[in-house]
C-alpha cells in the first residue's frame, strides 16, 4: 500500500461517485465510475478497445486536436504560451533534450526562484524521449518524437515563515481541480466517462516526488497528472518507491502531460498511432518499399495491432516471446506474423525518426560525437539502416524534409544539407567499421562465445555500426550476437546527461565564505573604470601560501564565460598585494593575492588596464564573429565554447562541414564592417521571460544565467545574455583578423581570431614569417606562394624518381642471387642482409615475391629491422616469422600473413638472427 494513499482521497472522486478498486492483473489501485470493473485498463492488463471504434465524437488531425486542447484550457483561465525548442540544453545545463513540458520550467520556476511566464498556463510542447526508441513501431503507441499537451499551475504554501522568498505565492489550484479539468476535457470530446480509469502511480524524479495519476481510456494511457509536492529528506515522513524518504516542499506544482498523438489516435481509431499521425508518409514509404499486403494478410496485421500493446520492452523480458503469444492468440505461425509486421514496424519507425530529426535539426542541433549532436547522429544512422532494411530507396534528406515541411521549419535547405552530409559520413564509417567487426567476430569465434552487448555499444559509439550489421557479419563466422531489446536506449543513456560543473574554492573555507554577503560588482556599472576603493571583509590563507581576499565591492572581473580574470593590485597602507586570479563562489568574489592586506582594512584596487582592455575587445569581438558566422554559415550556428586571451580568442561553433577559405574571408568582412560602423555596445537587465519571448533561446550562447532579470549585451544586431566585460562601441574593438579555422571534433569548428592591438601583432607575425620564407627562397614576398609550389612539385617529382630507382634497384638485387636461398616446403626463400631504409627493404621483398620466392630481408641501418613477404599458398605466416626474428634482437613486430615488418634495438644480433631464419621459416611452416 502506498504511503501516499490518503493523497488520492479526492473530494472530486467522492462527489462524482468514483470507486477505488484493485486491478486483478497487476494489483495497482485505480479510481473509476464503474464499480464492477476488474482491471486497471492499461496494457498488458487490457487490450486496446478503441481500434475501429474511436473513443471520441469526431476524428481529429494533430493540429485540430492540439487546438481543441489549448482552446479548452484557455476557456478555463489558462494562458497559452509558445513551445520551447527540443534542445533543452539551450536554457538548462543539466539535461540535453526536452522530454516533458515541465522541462521548460525547471529548475528556476519549479524551485520558486523565478516566476513562470503565466500562472496557470497551457502549452503543447514538442518532446523527444530517446528511451522509447526501441519501442517505436512495435507497440503501436510509442513515438520518440511527440507533443506533450499540458497545463501547469505553480503554487506556494501560505504557512511558510518567509513567503516573499519565492517568485509566486498562494495556491492557484491543486489535485481536485486538475482531475476535474481532465474529466471535463474528456466529456467535451465525447468520451464515455464510465470507461476512464485513474491509476494511482506515485512519481519520483530528480530529488522530487509526489502523488500522480495515470489516465487510461479504452486501453490507452492518454494523460499523466503529477502533483510535485515532495522533496528528498533523510528524515522525511514518506518513503517512496526509489527507497528514499521525502518531506513536503514549500512550493508545489501541477505537472500534467497529455499525449497529443495518442489523443489524435483515440479520435480516429486507426490500427496504430502511426496511421493517425503519419498517414501520408506511411503510404509513401509502403509504396516506395513495395510493401503490399493481401486482404487476408492485412486482416492479420490489423488484429495483431490490437494486441501489440504487450510488446513494450519496459513490461516484458522477451519481445519475441510476447510476439509468439500474439501469434498463438491469432492462430497464425509466429514466423509468418513476423514477416508481415516487421516491414511495417520499420516503416512506422522511419516516419517517427524522420519527425525526430526534423525537430532536432530544425531547432539547430548539429550531428556530432557528443551531447545532443551524438543523439541526432544516432537517430539519423538508425533511420538510414531501417530504410536499407525495408527497401526504401528515397533519399533520406527528402524523407526528413517531408516532416520539416509539415512542422513549418524555415531552415529546410540546411536540414537537407546536414542529412546528406551525415549519410555520406555514415557510408565512409561503415567501410572502415566493417573490418573491425570481422576482426571482432574472429576473436569471439575462437573463444566460442557470443559478441556481448558491451562490445556492440562500443562498436556503435566508435564506428557507428548498427547491431543488425554486426549480426550479419558475425553469422558469416558462426558467431552469435547478444542484442538486447533496448539496445538504442542503452546507447542513448551513455550520452543523455550533462556534465557537472567543477567546484571553486578550498573546502576548508566554505563555511566562512557562506556567511559573507555577495560582493558588489562595480564592473557592470562602468567597464572603463580601472581604480576603486573597498573594505576587506575577510582573508583566507590558502594551502599554497597565497591568499583569497574578499572585498565588499570590486572592479576586478572574476573568471567566467570564457573570459579570464583581471589582474592588478590591492593596496593597503603598508601592503601592495599582486592579484593573480579572481574567482566567484555563490556571489562572493575571491581575489587570489600574494600578500594579506589585512581584514577590516580600507584598500585601493588597481586593474591592469591594458590586459582588461584587450580582454574587453576580444570578448566583444567574440559576439561579432559569432554573429558574422551565422550570416555566412547559417542560423544553426551556435556557440559550443569560447575562450578569450589577451593576444587572441577562439570561438567554437557547431557546424556540419569544414569552413572554407572563402567563408572565412566573408566572416571577416562582415565582422569588420560591424567594427567600422562603430555602433553602441549596450547592456540591459530585462525580465527573463520577456527577454526569451523577444529574442528566443539563442540568448544563451555562452551559458544559462540564473535570476528573474538577466543581463543582455547588444552588439549591433547580436543580442546575448552575457556576464562579461565589453567595449563601449564596436569601433573600440579595432580590427578583427581571423587567424585560423580547424575542426576540433566532429560537428564543431574552431575560429581563432585577434582583435585590436592583438590583430596588428598577429598580422605582423604572419608578415615576419612570410618575409623570412621570401629571404630563404631568395624571392619577393609576393612570389613566395608560386615559388613554394614550384619547389614542392619538384620535390614530389624527385621523390617519385627516387622511388622508381629504388624499385629498379630492388629488381636488380632480386635477380642477382645475393643472400642465402633455402627451400621451404617447395617454395624458395631468400634470406638477405641489406643495410638500406625501410622503403628499399619493402621494394626488394616485393620484387622477390613477384618471382614466387619468400623474402626475409634484414637491415642494420637503425638497430635491426626485418621485412618478410610471402607469396600466396606458401604456407608461411609472415607475421609469425617477423615476430620470432624481432624477438632475437630485443624487439617485436608483426602483420598479416603475406607481409610483415618489425625489429629491435640490438643491431649486433642481426646476423645471428638471419642465420637462424631458415629454421624459423621451417618451424612456422610446420606449426
Amino acid at each position: 500500500m502506498s504511503e501516499l494513499e490518503e493523497e488520492y482521497q479526492l473530494q472530486y472522486f467522492e462527489d462524482e461517485g468514483f470507486h477505488r478498486l484493485e486491478c486483478s492483473e497487476c494489483g495497482d489501485h485505480f479510481w473509476t465510475r464503474d464499480g464492477g470493473r476488474e482491471t486497471c485498463g492499461e496494457p498488458p492488463c487490457a487490450e486496446y478497445s478503441f481500434i475501429d471504434d474511436p473513443g471520441f465524437d469526431e476524428a481529429l488531425s494533430l493540429s485540430e486536436m492540439r487546438e481543441r486542447f489549448l482552446s479548452f484550457f484557455e476557456g478555463h483561465d489558462h494562458e497559452r504560451i509558445d513551445p520551447y525548442p527540443v534542445a533543452a540544453n539551450r536554457w538548462r545545463d543539466d539535461v540535453l533534450l526536452t522530454q516533458a513540458s515541465i522541462y521548460d520550467f525547471q529548475p528556476l520556476v519549479t524551485s520558486g526562484e523565478t516566476p513562470p511566464p503565466a500562472n496557470p498556463l497551457t502549452i503543447s510542447q514538442p518532446c523527444i524521449r530517446m528511451q522509447d526508441i526501441d519501442n517505436v513501431g512495435k507497440t503501436g503507441r510509442h513515438t520518440m518524437a511527440f507533443e506533450m499537451m499540458a497545463h501547469h499551475a505553480f503554487n506556494a504554501r501560505e504557512d511558510i515563515e518567509d513567503p516573499d522568498r519565492y517568485a509566486y505565492e498562494g495556491e492557484v489550484y491543486w489535485k481536485d481541480k486538475t482531475v476535474q479539468l481532465c474529466d471535463e476535457l474528456f466529456e467535451e470530446l465525447g468520451a464515455n466517462l464510465d470507461e476512464i480509469t485513474y491509476i494511482e502511480d506515485p512519481w519520483v524524479g530528480g530529488g522530487n516526488a509526489g502523488p500522480a495519476i495515470e489516465v487510461i481510456y479504452r486501453g490507452a494511457e492518454l494523460a499523466t497528472l503529477v502533483f510535485m509536492s515532495l522533496e528528498q529528506d533523510p528524515d522525511g515522513e514518506y518513503e517512496m518507491k526509489d527507497g528514499n524518504r521525502y518531506s513536503p516542499m514549500d512550493t508545489y506544482v501541477v505537472d500534467t502531460g497529455y499525449g497529443l498523438e495518442r489523443w489524435t489516435w483515440m479520435s480516429q481509431g486507426t490500427p496504430t498511432v502511426y496511421e493517425a499521425i503519419y498517414p501520408d508518409m506511411i503510404d509513401f514509404l509502403k509504396d516506395n518499399a513495395g510493401v503490399d499486403l493481401t486482404d487476408e494478410e492485412a486482416a492479420i496485421v490489423h488484429d495483431a495491432a490490437r494486441l501489440s500493446g504487450s510488446l513494450d520492452i519496459d513490461d516484458v523480458d522477451d519481445v519475441e516471446a510476447a510476439r509468439a503469444d500474439i501469434a498463438a492468440e491469432l492462430g497464425v505461425d509466429v514466423d509468418h506474423l513476423r514477416d508481415l509486421v516487421e516491414p511495417l514496424e520499420d516503416i512506422y519507425a522511419i516516419s517517427d525518426h524522420c519527425r525526430t530529426l526534423a525537430y532536432m535539426l530544425g531547432d539547430g542541433i548539429v550531428p556530432s560525437n557528443v551531447g545532443t549532436g551524438y543523439l541526432a547522429r544516432m537517430v539519423l544512422r538508425r533511420t538510414k539502416r531501417l530504410c536499407d532494411n525495408v527497401g526504401v530507396d528515397a533519399p533520406l534528406d527528402e524523407l526528413v524534409d517531408m516532416q520539416a515541411e509539415r512542422l513549418d521549419y524555415e531552415n529546410r535547405d540546411t536540414i537537407r544539407d546536414i542529412v546528406r552530409t551525415e549519410v555520406e559520413k555514415y557510408r565512409e564509417t561503415l567501410d572502415r567499421g566493417g573490418r573491425k567487426v570481422r576482426q571482432l567476430a574472429e576473436e569471439y569465434a575462437e573463444r566460442d562465445e557470443p559478441i556481448p552487448t558491451e562490445e556492440l555499444i562500443e562498436l556503435y559509439d566508435s564506428h557507428g555500426i548498427q547491431p543488425d550489421m554486426v549480426e550479419e557479419i558475425a553469422a558469416e563466422k558462426g558467431v552469435d550476437v547478444d542484442v538486447p531489446d533496448d539496445f538504442y536506449a542503452l546507447v542513448a543513456n551513455r550520452h543523455d546527461a550533462a556534465e557537472a560543473a567543477a567546484e571553486v574554492g578550498e573546502s576548508g573555507h566554505r563555511e566562512r565564505q557562506a556567511d559573507l554577503p555577495e560582493t558588489d560588482r562595480l564592473y557592470y556599472e562602468d567597464q572603463e573604470r580601472m581604480e576603486f576603493e573597498a573594505m576587506v571583509l575577510d582573508v583566507f590563507e590558502r594551502e599554497d601560501g597565497d591568499y583569497d581576499v574578499v572585498l565588499d565591492q570590486t572592479m576586478f572581473y572574476p573568471e567566467g564565460g570564457g573570459q579570464p580574470a583581471d589582474h592588478g593590485t590591492i593596496t593597503a597602507d603598508d601592503v601592495t598585494a599582486e592579484v593573480e586570479d579572481v574567482q566567484i563562489v555563490d556571489g562572493v568574489v575571491l581575489h587570489r593575492a600574494d600578500e594579506d592586506p589585512g581584514k577590516g582594512e580600507f584598500v585601493r584596487g588597481q586593474i591592469d588596464a591594458d590586459r582588461r582592455r584587450r580582454l574587453m575587445a576580444h570578448h566583444t569581438a567574440t559576439h561579432i564573429v559569432g554573429y558574422a558566422a551565422r550570416q555566412v554559415l547559417g542560423e544553426h550556428i551556435r556557440q559550443a565554447g569560447a575562450q578569450k586571451h589577451v593576444d587572441s580568442a577562439r570561438l567554437d561553433v557547431r557546424h556540419y562541414e569544414p569552413i572554407t577559405r572563402e567563408q572565412v574571408r566573408e566572416i571577416e568582412r562582415i565582422a569588420n564592417e560591424i567594427v567600422r560602423d562603430n555602433t553602441s555596445v549596450s547592456q540591459e537587465w530585462p525580465d527573463r521571460h520577456e527577454a526569451e519571448a523577444e529574442h528566443g533561446f539563442d540568448l544563451y550562447q555562452g551559458g544559462i544565467p540564473a535570476g528573474e532579470q538577466i543581463r543582455l549585451i547588444h552588439v549591433d544586431e547580436d543580442v546575448q545574455a552575457c556576464g562579461g566585460t565589453h567595449v563601449s562601441r564596436t569601433g573600440d574593438v579595432g580590427a578583427i583578423k581571423l587567424l585560423n579555422t580547424e575542426r576540433i571534433q566532429d560537428g564543431v569548428e574552431r575560429l581563432t581570431f585577434a582583435a585590436g592591438a592583438a590583430a596588428i601583432e598577429a598580422t605582423q607575425e604572419t608578415e615576419d614569417a612570410l618575409y623570412g620564407a621570401a629571404d630563404t627562397l631568395d624571392v619577393s614576398p609576393q612570389d613566395v606562394p608560386e615559388t613554394a609550389e614550384r619547389f614542392f612539385e619538384e620535390w614530389k617529382a624527385r621523390g617519385k624518381q627516387i622511388e622508381q630507382l629504388k624499385e629498379e634497384l630492388a629488381e636488380v638485387r632480386a635477380a642477382a642471387d645475393d643472400g642465402e636461398e633455402v627451400d621451404v616446403g617447395g617454395t624458395p626463400a631468400v634470406i638477405q642482409r641489406l643495410d638500406a631504409d625501410m622503403d628499399e627493404l619493402r621494394a626488394t621483398a616485393n620484387a622477390l615475391v613477384e618471382e614466387g620466392k619468400i623474402a626475409v630481408i634484414g637491415s642494420g641501418r637503425d638497430g635491426a629491422q626485418f621485412v618478410v613477404a610471402v607469396p600466396d599458398d606458401a604456407g608461411v605466416d609472415a607475421g609469425e616469422v617477423v615476430g620470432e626474428l624481432a624477438s632475437k634482437v630485443g624487439g617485436g613486430g608483426g602483420g598479416p600473413p603475406d607481409f610483415a615488418q618489425g625489429g629491435g634495438p640490438d643491431g649486433d644480433a642481426l646476423d645471428d638472427a638471419l642465420d637462424d631464419a631458415p629454421d624459423v621459416l621451417k618451424q612456422v611452416q610446420n606449426a
